[in-house]
């Protein structure tokens, strides 16, 4: 086993002692979790530089990382399995997102118990850090890792700004740990610009830029920042190369991930936990999300005793993608930049790439091990409107639908935005990017929360969870973009991308090297992988995913687009992970006056209780079909009928478990 110690940081009541129905209440114990790897374990050779590490007396390599668990009191009373998040950039995001957390509750180190639907269930949830380019604080949760030594070469760095500014740290959006340059003088470092994702570059004259900061006494080289005289323009994407000697190994958070299952299995003395969980499951949401993929495309789901870590797998709004988890220089915040992330394998099941003549399946390290996990994808509208979603299901030559792997289903949630909706959402970011139109107001946590019990259900009885559902070829729900996006162009006050300048993957060449470098940055893009989103009906809506009561039932159009806002730079161009909602008018006198082609609610239904009505009856054989839960008809209803009231400008009355 490789965690060899457990430091216990706090531990405390979670959420002041308050009771969650039958399991009661819960404790959160906090951590600093170490891990030894044999660089020479078979379970391990697929971990990128771990033999380059420093080892321990024993030949291991030490690392550590933030571990946090939120467990029952009373164990007896809790349902005996255990949920393994991967936080988010940091963030612990797995309590918040299930159990429906207030959008204001902030990012904190004890997450917000919104309405206990986890803990109501009995579920232990674990948080391990992960991602060793986190700036580790009280709240944010990371990985401290091993670095291989007398290691330089190059790496890239994506700079994406909404304002304009002279200064950008060398990382993800400027606000993770940097690889620093070797020297602020490199003279191998290029600086590249394109007007959208899929332009070609242009170099930045180097007299216009450097490695430096500006500062209260003035500009200041900086090996950890480049500085743009006159700035960088909003709305366009620059890539900085250059070389660094700084190699964090950033496979280690694969390990970190496998070896805490084991580790919380068994009793021991340095467990905070009582063990002996009948079942695990590992959950990531976006970034974690894609890593989860690349654990399974690597194998990593059998510990070095050759056990099962995970019996389940849910990675959540992941796409086709996997990400800069296990190469060298590797930042795992890295979220765009074409890289390991963007390449085949896509399907569970083993397919022939038409494009670059390789063949295999994500699966197949796990099928050959005999570890493959029961696995729920889940994904929003915006995964695929981002160009990849429809990857993990369709071959890339866009003829045919690939059959899913036995233990694997695919949900794509109609007409949502990569996080769940809800009214009231700001239009701008804190790090000032923007859009266009109001954000997608469609809450698709039922549907979520439902695909956690099916997995439970599917693992721990046997129960196979209800077809997957998403865009297919050979029904028509799958459809190229530019005939979608003309649906929109009649609705009124609805700006449309620009369809040449909206997400594509492409093949990507990463050069002669392995994964323990890269033949040259940026690495060189080739021809277009299919892009295909969900078909919509005459309302815009989505017809290729699973239809919540506000899309079954709209009061409005709801997509996993919406353009940059024109004051953030490039209005033409799409932002990533958001939608739109464009309510309906009120009256057919409006509509016409409006010269929307969208029917009006007072033409579609005959009133608020009519409307009502049809809400319910659709959640019932939303239940009934096992897509959502029995438990949440009543907020399924509740979230549709508040949209209902938001568009025709009413007060919202409670509504009642038997209206």
């Amino acid at each position: 086993m490789a965690v060899v110690d457990f430091t216990v940081s706090g531990r405390e009541p979670y959420a002041d002692g308050v009771s969650f129905g039958d399991t009661g209440a819960y404790e959160q114990i906090d951590g600093l979790m170490t891990f030894a790897a044999d660089p020479e374990h078979a379970a391990n050779r697929g971990i990128v530089d771990l033999d380059k590490a420093p080892r321990d007396d024993e030949g291991r390599v030490r690392f550590t990382a933030d571990f946090s668990v939120v467990v029952p009191v009373d164990p007896a009373r809790g349902n005996g399995r255990a949920l393994v998040e991967l936080p988010n950039r940091g963030r612990r995001r797995m309590v918040p997102v299930f159990n429906r957390a207030p959008a204001s509750a902030p990012v904190s180190r004890i997450a917000h118990p919104g309405d206990g639907f986890l803990f109501k269930r009995g579920f232990t949830v674990a948080s391990i850090g992960w991602q060793w380019d986190v700036t580790q604080s009280d709240s944010m949760m990371g990985l401290n890792p091993p670095f291989a030594e007398g290691i330089s070469g190059q790496t890239i760095v994506e700079i994406r700004i909404n304002d304009r500014r002279s200064t950008y740290q060398l990382s993800d959006r400027g606000i993770h740990t940097p690889l620093p340059v070797v020297g602020v003088d490199d003279p191998t470092a290029r600086l590249l610009v394109r007007d959208y994702e899929d332009d070609e570059d242009t170099l930045v004259p180097s007299d216009l830029w450097s490695f430096a900061r500006e500062t209260e006494s003035g500009v200041e080289p900086s090996r950890e920042h480049i500085y743009m005289e006159g700035g960088f323009e909003p709305g366009k994407i620059y890539y900085i190369v250059y070389e660094t000697d700084s190699a964090p190994i950033a496979g280690a958070g694969l390990i970190a991930l496998r070896d805490v299952a084991p580790f919380l299995r068994a009793p021991s003395d340095i467990n905070p936990t009582p063990g002996g969980f009948n079942a695990m499951y590992a959950w990531g949401v976006s970034q974690t999300g894609r890593f989860l993929r690349h654990f399974m495309h690597l194998g990593l789901n059998v510990t070095e005793q050759g056990e099962l870590a995970y019996e389940g797998i849910l990675p959540h709004v992941a796409g086709a993608r996997r990400g800069a988890f296990n190469h060298r220089f590797a930042q795992p915040s890295n979220q765009s930049t074409p890289i390991w992330g963007h390449v085949f394998p896509f399907t569970d099941e083993p397919t022939s790439d038409t494009l670059t003549e390789e063949s295999g399946g994500l699966l197949d390290a796990l099928r050959a091990a005999n570890a493959v996990p029961k696995i729920i994808y889940t994904n929003s509208s915006a995964e695929y409107w981002r160009g990849d979603g429809v990857l993990g299901h369709v071959d890339t030559s866009a003829n045919s639908d690939i059959q899913e792997a036995p233990e694997s289903r695919s949900y794509l949630f109609a007409s949502t935005q990569h996080g769940p909706g809800y009214i009231g959402q700001s239009r701008f970011a804190p790090d000032g990017s923007g859009v266009r139109h109001e954000l997608n107001v469609t809450d698709y946590s039922p549907l979520l929360r439902a695909s956690l019990v099916n997995l439970d259900c599917w693992v721990t009885e046997g129960i196979e969870p209800p077809p997957s559902v998403h865009p297919r070829l050979g029904d028509g729900t799958a459809a190229q973009k530019s005939s979608v996006l003309e649906i929109f162009r009649d609705i009124p006050d609805v700006v449309v991308p620009d369809v040449d300048r909206l997400f594509y993957l492409r093949t990507v060449d990463l050069g002669a090297r392995s994964a323990e470098g890269i033949g040259e940055y940026p690495a060189k893009e080739g021809d277009y992988y299919p892009s295909h989103v969900s078909a919509v009906d005459a309302d815009g809506n989505e017809i290729g995913g699973i239809r919540l009561p506000d899309i079954e039932v709209p009061v409005g159009t709801h997509t996993g687009w919406n353009p940059r806002a024109a004051e953030t730079g490039s209005p033409e161009q799409m932002v990533p992970m958001t939608g739109t909602t464009a309510f309906f008018s009120v009256t057919r006198s409006q509509r016409e006056l409006n010269g929307d082609p969208r029917p009006s609610i007072e033409e579609r239904y005959e009133g608020r209780d009519d409307y009502l009505a049809r809400v319910r009856a659709v959640a019932d054989q939303l239940v009934i079909n096992r897509y959502a839960l029995e438990e949440d008809i009543d907020l399924m209803v509740s979230n549709a009928v508040e949209r209902y009231d938001e568009a025709v400008g009413i007060s919202a009355e409670p509504i009642l478990a038997d209206d």
